[in-house]
């Protein structure tokens, strides 16, 4: 074990004292009860002259050196922070899918998503006035559930109840498990209240979105969507949450071949838990209160392709798209 003590301030002023009063240095070496080389070192380290050794001086130089001698943060080489940076501010991307997908690719880069999660709450991808801002908090703000709001306990869902065929209990065992394409979760997510809103539709296998505006939220426009939405591609169940938007469910079974509906137990969100982690996602780009009335389609039709593209940990960190179409 090295036992070797750095230079203090106290033992540097001891150093200038004892080389002023004409010592040699194997003879302030004893009295600092310091090797001689020691006493070499410091001086050859912090002066150009034996009579140039200047305490405060040395101490400082001494400091400076002591900031670069360690590991280097990951997240320093220029090249990988651009891509973190890029993945997490432009794409949404969590930390936990940026490292797996650099593992996946078997990137010449290896980073942790703990690491990432450091250098956000650190600081490291705040702009400028964000740094200088004592209520801005920052990057970490684009975190997830960062600041997210929650429902009490106690809150009382107070849309009207509707009169369904089946209930989510009657589901097939093969969408349960997510045995096969074609088992869709289905949604609305609102914006301004009383404007336009999103249908979203999720395949409980591959996660892939299929997602569509309509002009408000009723329940002739929400079938409309859902059954041009599903034109083409397999479907052999929905699951939609107990929303009246939902009650033209026998008009959505007849046009898409008898696929029935199979609605989930009210104020039970987590029985869609693909459609609602989904959701979420899109809450990153839409967020509450936000007027989709606005939105071109050509900007759903982008964010939704973000989201098809974008890794996910539960499919060994493939995308959407790569499950669903290839």
């Amino acid at each position: 074990m090295d036992h070797y003590k750095h230079f203090t301030l106290i033992e540097r002023e001891s150093l200038l004292f004892l080389l002023g009063s004409g010592k040699k240095i194997s003879e302030i070496a004893k009295i600092m009860g310091r090797d001689r080389s020691t006493i070499y070192r410091e001086l050859k380290r912090n002066t150009k002259k034996m009579d140039d050794y200047i305490p405060i001086k040395a101490q400082k130089q001494y400091e400076k050196r002591r900031k670069k001698c360690r590991k280097h943060k990951l997240l320093e080489d220029p090249a990988l922070y651009a891509w973190v940076k890029d993945r997490f501010l432009n794409h949404h991307w969590s930390p936990e899918q940026i490292s797996g997908r650099l593992s996946l690719e078997e990137s010449a880069y290896s980073i942790s998503y703990n690491t990432i999660y450091r250098a956000i709450y650190a600081g490291m991808f705040d702009t400028p006035e964000q740094r200088r801002s004592t209520g801005n908090h920052g990057m970490k703000r684009r975190l997830r559930h960062k600041g997210k709001p929650r429902k009490r306990k106690d809150s009382t869902e107070n849309r009207g109840k509707l009169v369904v065929d089946h209930l989510i209990d009657a589901r097939p065992e093969a969408a349960n498990q997510r045995l096969r394409f074609g088992d869709w979760e289905a949604d609305t997510v609102i914006g301004k209240r009383g404007s336009a809103c999103l249908v979203t539709l999720v395949d409980r296998k591959s996660r892939y979105l299929r997602c569509m505006k309509v002009s408000a939220c009723r329940s002739d426009l929400v079938a409309d969507a859902i059954i041009a939405m599903l034109q083409g591609f397999p479907c052999e169940t929905i699951t939609p949450d107990n929303g009246k938007e939902f009650s033209q469910f026998k008009r959505i079974t007849e046009k898409l071949n008898g696929a029935p509906l199979f609605f989930a137990h009210p104020h039970c969100p987590w029985e869609r838990g693909t459609n609602e982690n989904t959701n979420g996602l899109l809450r990153e780009y839409f967020p509450k209160h936000f007027d989709l009335a606005n939105v071109s389609d050509e900007t759903i039709r982008f964010v939704e392709r973000e989201l098809n593209t974008r890794p996910r940990k539960c499919l060994g960190f493939h995308s959407p798209d790569e499950s669903f179409l290839k």
